[in-house]
């Protein structure tokens, strides 16, 4: 097993850890992340864009013109689609864009993201990371000592503090580990994690 440092928000080593190369010490394949960032922006896709056809816009009835005599191409509707205001072509509808991919897939693509983070040393582990009040400033300063400029916080639980602390600055984001994804991981340049985190990461993606 691969063994980091741990570290407290100032910066300062208080430990090390263990790290379970199943989580941390994969092959990473570009084409699993791939697919599973394609998954997942796919199932945030609204899909409600919606155009009407030539049934669906008003008017129609009589001709627009006379049949012969004006020198343009014959037209029986006014929504035709060649018509201005006519109907739309082939125009996109409501649908759903979700899909899923295996569940062994989707684990195993935010094991390799975790894995790419750790190969590149751009992964560290914290013991804690508590602030006593919202207070942005005291959030961006734990950050400059940590020399994290853009960064994905992984909390094992509600951090109301935190999460309130960090949500007005541009290239962080809090999130807890249930809702850890691959997308986010990559997303961000570093990864900080709560030592807590590691074994909630092995129950979820090792069971």
């Amino acid at each position: 097993m691969a063994v980091t440092q741990v570290y407290n928000t100032d910066n300062k080593k208080v430990g090390e850890v263990e790290l379970n190369d199943s989580l941390f010490g994969l092959e990473v394949k570009k084409h699993i992340l791939h697919d599973v960032v394609k998954m997942q922006l796919a199932n945030r896709r609204a899909g409600t864009a919606c155009t009407k056809t030539r049934v669906e816009v008003s008017g129609g009835g009589r001709k627009p013109f006379r049949q012969k005599g004006t020198g343009r191409a014959r037209q029986g509707t006014n929504r035709s689609p060649l018509m201005r205001g006519g109907g739309v072509i082939f125009g996109p509808k409501p649908r759903d864009y979700s899909y899923k991919l295996p569940k062994k897939v989707r684990k195993l693509g935010l094991r390799m993201a975790l894995s790419a983070r750790f190969s590149e040393n751009n992964m560290i582990v914290l013991d804690g990371f508590d602030l006593a009040d919202i207070k942005t400033k005291e959030f961006v300063e734990v950050m400059k000592k940590l020399n994290i400029e853009n960064g994905l916080i992984v909390v094992p639980g509600k951090n109301e503090n935190l999460e309130k602390s960090s949500r007005n600055v541009h290239g962080f984001k809090v999130i807890q580990t249930g809702g850890l994804n691959v997308y986010d991981i990559l997303l961000h340049r570093r990864l900080v994690l709560l030592q807590p985190c590691l074994g909630q990461l092995e129950e979820r993606l090792l069971s």
